[in-house]
């Protein structure tokens, strides 16, 4: 096995903390747009928005055209609940357990970074500025800009060229089964599951919990190789 030269990431359920964002954006949502809404409780909009968002596979146009049907919301439009989510879910965005301090550690051990996101440009590049991770990867490459999403292997192997790191000597972190820990594994990247209840995998190389796992296991494949 290669040492390690390049860790690259996902970053919905990877770096941002996404469940717990959603819960703060959609409970903030409510209490700013009270008098639109004030005809749902509270608690039954924010768990039948978290249940048709489908942990973020359906895109929020669906969510709420199917929120005013629902609920026969009359005093505001699909449109003006979309352009709220996509102007303000950056200022809630909460990174997992120790973001930073992992990043840097990467960092001081010389290993390059990059992150491969599926999702809307600008909109996920909001959110990784509002993490304050941007400048901490070299290379960032966001589906819809790339004009393919994973598990294309084609953008797995597009940031392994920006990077110039070869595909044996680069890791993959991730906690989509298919789109994450399958599709690197197909183009030959090591594949680490940051494990969630979402989804369910035995392909991964390697299992993690916590963010602060990774340095320590990048280190210990050095030492394997030595």
């Amino acid at each position: 096995m290669a040492i390690i030269e390049a860790v690259l990431f996902d970053l919905d359920g990877t770096l941002l903390d996404r469940d717990k964002s959603l819960i703060a954006f959609v409970s903030h949502q409510y209490e700013r747009l009270a008098p639109k809404l004030s005809s749902i409780p509270k608690e039954d909009y924010i768990s039948r928005f978290i249940e048709l968002d489908n942990n973020g596979y359906v895109w929020k146009d669906k969510v709420y055209k199917q929120l005013i049907n629902e609920f026969n919301l009359t005093d505001c439009t699909e449109k003006e609940l979309l352009d709220d989510y996509v102007s303000n879910f950056k200022h809630y965005c909460i990174p997992f357990q120790h973001l930073h301090r992992m990043l840097n550690e990467l960092q001081q051990q010389n290993i390059k970074l990059g992150m491969i996101t599926n999702g809307y440009g600008q909109f996920q590049l909001d959110n990784i500025q509002a993490l304050g991770i941007e400048q901490k990867f070299e290379v960032i490459l966001i589906s819809e800009w790339e004009g393919m999403k994973k598990p294309n292997p084609e953008i797995f192997a597009r940031a392994l060229t920006k990077l110039k790191v070869n595909v044996a000597s680069s890791m993959f972190v991730g906690d989509h089964a298919m789109n994450d820990i399958e599709a690197a594994k197909n183009v030959g990247m090591i594949a680490v599951w940051k494990r969630n209840n979402a989804s369910q995998t035995e392909k991964a190389d390697y299992n993690i919990d916590e963010l602060s796992e990774i340095p320590l296991l990048v280190q210990q494949m050095v030492l394997r190789e030595v």
